[in-house]
């Protein structure tokens, strides 16, 4: 296919949520699949709620995303199109003016622009849901113009898709509705009617349209949560197409390669946000060490970025690796993972021994008395002490420096106190990557402070 000339053309009326970035992505793959034209319209049409602001958060939105565009226009700087367009219409009869009273109830007459109507039933291939027959007889004959120097939306993205030389309209289900009419004015002005797609609505989790009012985030806001552009394109492609096979993780460059509107469903697709989270998860595997680092150091806590050096802080990073969905996330280390960077015996408040001794579940028949406990640490101790500073470069070697003594031991019996011993938490990252994060001097000095206690 040549030529191909796609548009996205959102409102700068508020920052939108994925379902309209999604319509934008369609139109960028179709395009970039047929080595055609991606073009970007702001239609600013509604003056009273555009705002450049909004603007500026769509082509920043679009550059994170990585949807290079090859052109970019301003609905309302083409007005001088759109009324010679609408006096054409007028001047050829098939539009007139008509003097109506305003709807405020004032009771001034103004001249209103009215196209006329064939009355004739509209039909158009749909590239996704097949031949759709349009009624336009229930339109009437319908305003394009508030007034002669005034052109509506439908006259307005009529004149801009036959002055771009639009050759594939791709936009959601709910402007179906509107395809009719547009078709009538693209005959009337003697334009070529374009292909059309229109792809299903992204719904909520009850089933509705996903709305900012259901807790649609903003694409912005997921750059703000530290999202990965890449995974956020991936799964927001994936929101009602699938091109088949178990593969779901794609790069932009595969997308492009697979896109075709027949993998495209015909119902509506629930966005689900914890899916979202994996795919984030598994961009997240895809990068290397130094990729990853650079992506997560934004997000660390300030107070962590004060109290830990680089090498510490890279090797707390690549522990949490699997544990996070996205970078922002890593704001609870302040609360909930105080223990990776600071000492947890400077202010704890309950009784070290007794957390330190297994429980019952744990035990598989064993005694654990604070006696074993304490000897159990001194060994751990022992062979952590005979290690050297170069022995924890990653956590699979730390943990084949004790693995023997637990196996043979007990795993539960050495492990459980070795893991309060670092942490003081019932619940926390192993015992072998505080190890690994930590280091011998800071491991050997909290192991200490547990065997005093006991």
């Amino acid at each position: 296919m040549s030529n191909v000339i796609t548009r996205f053309p959102p409102s700068p009326t508020g920052h939108a949520h994925l379902g309209s970035y999604r319509t934008g992505i369609f139109n960028y793959l179709f395009a970039r699949k047929n080595k055609g034209t991606f073009l970007l319209r702001s239609e600013d049409t509604d003056k009273a709620r555009s705002k450049k602001e909004y603007q500026d958060g769509i082509i920043e939105s679009l550059d994170w995303l990585g949807l290079e565009y090859d052109g970019f226009s301003i609905q309302t700087e083409n007005m001088p199109a759109h009324k010679a367009a609408m006096q054409k219409l007028i001047d050829e009869g098939k539009a007139y003016i008509s003097k109506e009273e305003a709807k405020d109830g004032s009771g001034v007459i103004k001249d209103i622009v009215r196209f006329k109507n064939p009355n004739i039933p509209v039909t158009f291939t749909d590239l996704i849901l097949g031949d759709v027959t349009a009624d336009t007889t229930d339109l009437g004959d319908f305003v394009i113009g508030r007034n002669i120097e005034d052109p509506l939306y439908h006259l307005a993205v009529v004149v801009d898709d036959m002055n771009s030389g639009i050759t594939h309209v791709i936009r959601g289900m709910d402007h179906i509705s509107n395809t009719g009419r547009q078709i009538l004015l693209i005959q009337a002005l003697g334009g070529e009617i374009p292909k059309y797609a229109h792809i299903p609505l992204i719904l909520s989790e009850d089933r509705t349209k996903l709305s900012k009012r259901k807790g649609a985030l903003s694409v912005l806001e997921y750059k703000k949560r530290g999202y990965l552009p890449q995974a956020v394109f991936n799964a927001t492609t994936f929101i009602g197409f699938n091109p088949g096979g178990e593969k779901e993780i794609y790069t932009k460059e595969e997308l492009i390669e697979v896109f075709d509107f027949s993998k495209v469903n015909k119902a509506g697709a629930i966005f689900n946000p914890v899916k979202l989270d994996w795919f984030n998860q598994e961009h997240m595997k895809l990068l290397s060490e130094g990729e990853y680092i650079a992506y997560m150091t934004p997000f660390v806590p300030e107070n962590l970025m004060t109290k830990v050096g680089a090498e510490t802080l890279r090797k707390i990073l690549l522990v949490v690796r699997d544990r996070f969905a996205y970078a922002g996330q890593l704001a609870t280390l302040e609360t909930d993972s105080v223990y990776m960077f600071t000492s947890p015996y400077e202010n704890f408040l309950g009784d070290v021994k007794n957390l330190l001794l297994v429980p019952e579940k744990m035990r598989k028949g064993a005694e654990v008395t604070k006696e074993s406990t304490k000897d159990i640490l001194q060994t751990v101790s022992t062979l952590i002490a005979a290690m050297n500073d170069s022995d924890f470069f990653s956590v699979d070697h730390v943990k084949a420096k004790l693995w023997a003594y637990a196996d043979t031991t007990g795993r539960g019996i050495v492990l459980w106190p070795l893991r309060i011993a670092l942490t003081l938490q019932e619940k926390s990252v192993d015992p072998f990557s505080m190890l690994y994060i930590l280091g011998k001097t800071e491991s050997l000095a909290r192991i200490q402070k547990a065997i005093e206690s006991l």
